[in-house]
């Protein structure tokens, strides 16, 4: 069971053979006071695990949770447009980092959890880039107000680390896992 209705997550377990069912999690996302960006991502991702988890005891329910990070401000989804080319000029130029936390947890007490980090850095935007970027809709539902998959990978000088990561689950941390449950991965 996948604890998301992320179509970027669902296309990476498709694309490693990984056979899923989604069964979004809701829970609250709000950060708690004086709580790291790591620890913030490997939180969401376990609660989002274990509330699929309960009503599945017998099934493996995987849980992430992806956010970007700037001078350690989470940026997570943007509030509106606005917001949006803001956290585009706040990337712009510069590296950040995008942290995922995953969770998988199955029968028997199966547990692993994991913060996956990434260094990303962009290219200089132009305020017509980010005028161009967010009036195309992407930015809206995404972490830091990218997809590094689509229209934004025109803006990223430099990748450090797992591409899979940004997209919004680290496959070579989660195949392996996959792999020690038993969970056919192709």
């Amino acid at each position: 069971m996948l604890a998301s209705a992320s179509p970027r997550r669902a296309d990476l377990l498709r694309e490693a053979g990984i056979a899923f069912r989604v069964a979004p999690a809701h829970i609250d996302e709000s950060e708690a006071i004086g709580e790291s960006p790591e620890s913030y991502v490997e939180r969401l991702a376990r609660e989002k695990a274990e509330a699929v988890w309960r009503d599945r005891p017998a099934s493996f329910v995987l849980g992430a949770d992806t956010t970007v990070v700037v001078d350690e401000t989470i940026l997570a989804k943007p509030a509106d447009a606005a917001d949006a080319a803001r956290m585009l000029r706040l990337l712009s130029g510069r590296s950040h980092r995008v942290l995922t936390g995953i969770c998988l947890l199955g029968p028997s007490g199966f547990f692993r959890a994991s913060v996956v980090s990434t260094a990303v850095t962009f290219e200089r935007l132009s305020e017509a880039d980010i005028v161009w970027y967010v009036g195309t809709g992407e930015p809206l539902d995404k972490a830091g107000a990218y997809a590094v998959q689509g229209g934004a990978s025109r803006f990223v000088a430099r990748i450090e680390g797992s591409f899979s990561n940004v997209v919004g689950l680290p496959m070579e941390v989660l195949a392996p896992w996959c792999r020690e449950a038993g969970i056919q991965v192709s």
